[in-house]
């Protein structure tokens, strides 16, 4: 680190992260990654008051560029570059996004790509595969960031129905339920309707059941599964995924509750669990 003028004004990170409107860990790890020049003085970080100028310049120039990170991911997906590609997912987590944003901003977009692409004829599913191969090794390694300490709030069965093979959306589902403290016990791709309801039935913790669905010429097992779930199961069924299916079809066939995105399918089970805990707290009180 070069060497300063001792009169250069500095202000502390904890005044660096308001000026630059991120929470203060988020530039402490700015200042850990090198990004944004700092010193210790008496036990503290002090950022020069230049420093935040330039960071803030130099982030304003990236962020024209910020849109690319999902389509040079995929390219490195395709390319099955693993090294490649854990780059670009790390480049985004120290320019400030969480392990959530990376998600659903960087990994999420590249995969929805690569979909399209093959349903068009673009890539072959060898491309396909090697990519999936190469975001599965990936979700291993952001899988820990998830993580939550404290109290379990409860536990979610995950999965996908027989003959759906993808097995990433589960896995992407997981690592966001986790973020909000849930236990999930994640089934995979490819699940028969009896190791939903084997996993169900393994704990007194798991209130619902999460069925991502991807392919929308798999009818048959989905309105099975659904079937089978609404009349041997006793817990909810909320069902999501990319495959373009009738709502009111699906909660025909048993679906609880149809969710169109990322955010209504957590929202769903947060729901579910406070209409459990209303639920048990009248009974107690009866």
């Amino acid at each position: 680190m070069a060497d300063r003028n001792p009169m250069e004004p500095t202000i502390s990170l904890n005044e660096a992260a308001e000026r630059l409107g991120v929470h203060y860990m988020t530039a402490y790890r700015y200042v850990r990654t090198g990004r944004l020049d700092a010193r210790k003085v008496g036990g503290t970080w002090q950022v020069p008051v230049a420093a935040i100028e330039h960071f803030g310049a130099v982030a304003e120039d990236a962020g024209t560029h910020s849109i690319d990170r999902g389509h040079r991911l995929e390219q490195r997906l395709l390319a099955s570059d693993e090294v490649g590609a854990w780059d670009i997912v790390e480049s985004a987590l120290t320019s400030g996004l969480d392990a959530r944003e990376v998600h659903l901003e960087v990994i999420s977009p590249a995969l929805v790509s690569i979909g399209e692409r093959w349903s068009r004829g673009e890539i072959s599913i060898a491309d396909e595969h090697r990519a999936t191969a190469v975001v599965t090794r990936i979700l291993a390694r952001l899988g820990p960031r998830f993580t939550r300490p404290g109290r379990r709030r409860g536990t979610v069965v995950l999965g996908a129905p027989a003959m759906d093979h993808h097995s990433l959306p589960s896995a992407m589902a997981a690592d966001l339920l986790r973020e909000r403290g849930f236990d999930v016990i994640d089934l995979g791709a490819n699940t028969p309707a009896e190791s939903f309801l084997d996993a169900a039935r393994s704990s007194d913790a798991v209130f619902a059941i999460g069925v991502a669905i991807t392919t929308t010429d798999n009818q048959t097992s989905v309105r099975s599964l659904l079937n089978t779930l609404n009349l041997e199961g006793d817990l909810p069924v909320v069902v999501g995924g990319n495959a373009q299916f009738d709502a009111a079809e699906l909660r025909r066939w048993g679906a609880s509750v149809v969710s169109d995105s990322v955010e209504s399918m957590l929202e769903a089970f947060e729901a579910i669990l406070a209409e459990r805990a209303s639920e048990r707290s009248a009974a107690s009180g009866s």
